[in-house]
């Protein structure tokens, strides 16, 4: 047996197969020979697991952000901002604002998803099942629409905050990341759930850790009105790179106050500038012209 496959039994010292071995199911950083010597040593090392839990969580929530997603059509980076993407409940793809306006002037027939070419629906009600076909499927931006739709009652859904809520833990469970940012806000507020603070950063935590980056500014803003200014700092920092504009916005004022340096508030810039151009398009472009006219909306 190699080294790289040995390891020593927490417990009793024994040496085996790292791959037989059973690891702590929270810190991933030791391995027991069984199940009993585990067992055994859970109150030895529960204190080292808490403490290992927590450094790898922070790990976590202070890398740069994953790379954002993609607009399936032009392949472009889908921007932060709200109302500049949709939705698809046909096949369950985000499309940008660009494409879909695109598509629209180019194509004889309208009502189509841009993406797939499925009609759009002729009634809220088949709005609502296509959504939960795809809810069925494990779809966790389903959730997240879905949730909306109850939070707002919108599509002839009652507004049910709770319900909301609920639609959003599960979103967030299955990878969509502004489903936890939103069930952040509603703890933050006590909109379906009692307002609580502590439970709202965990949920920021976890929308930031999965690629939010408003949900990593609300954490810096949470985090500076608590007096954790280093901690805020590193927050506005990340999200200005990954180009949300708002902790751009703040970063800039702490450069003019002499909170942030020279050299890393101009690689900060430059960080934002490059993620705004890769999501920049002439047809994005556009859209928000026509919006700011009203001359164009969205018609799925």
């Amino acid at each position: 047996m190699s080294e790289a496959e040995q390891q020593t039994c927490a417990s009793c010292g024994k040496e085996g197969n790292s791959s037989n071995m059973n690891t702590c199911n929270k810190c991933k950083s030791v391995k027991y020979c069984n199940a009993a010597c585990k067992k055994k040593h859970r109150t030895k090392h529960k204190k080292a697991c808490e403490r290992r839990v927590a450094e790898l969580r922070e790990e976590a929530l202070f890398k740069e952000h994953p790379p954002s997603e993609e607009c399936p059509i032009c392949m472009l980076i889908l921007p932060h901002e709200s109302n500049t993407s949709s939705f698809m409940s046909c096949c369950g793809k985000s499309i940008c604002n660009g494409c879909i306006y695109s598509i629209e002037m180019a194509s004889e027939v309208k009502d189509l998803c841009a993406y797939c070419r499925t009609p759009h629906t002729g009634s809220e009600e088949e709005e609502i099942e296509r959504l939960n076909k795809l809810i069925d499927k494990g779809n966790g931006n389903a959730y997240y629409s879905l949730g909306g739709w109850y939070a707002q009652g919108l599509y002839d859904t009652p507004q049910d905050e709770h319900k909301a809520c609920q639609l959003w833990l599960k979103g967030g469970e299955l990878g969509c990341a502004d489903a936890y940012r939103n069930l952040g806000v509603s703890y933050h507020h006590g909109r379906g759930v009692e307002r609580d603070i502590n439970k709202a950063v965990y949920y920021y935590e976890l929308a930031a850790i999965g690629g939010s980056v408003q949900a990593r500014y609300y954490l810096g803003r949470e985090d500076y009105r608590t007096g954790k200014q280093p901690r805020a700092l590193k927050h506005f920092m990340i999200a200005a790179r990954a180009g949300y504009k708002d902790s751009l916005e703040i970063v800039k004022k702490l450069f003019m106050h002499g909170v942030v340096g020279k050299d890393e508030y101009a690689n900060t810039l430059r960080e934002y500038q490059k993620i705004q151009d890769e999501m920049k398009s002439d047809a994005r472009d556009k859209v928000v012209l026509l919006r700011r006219m009203g001359a164009w909306h969205l018609t799925s």
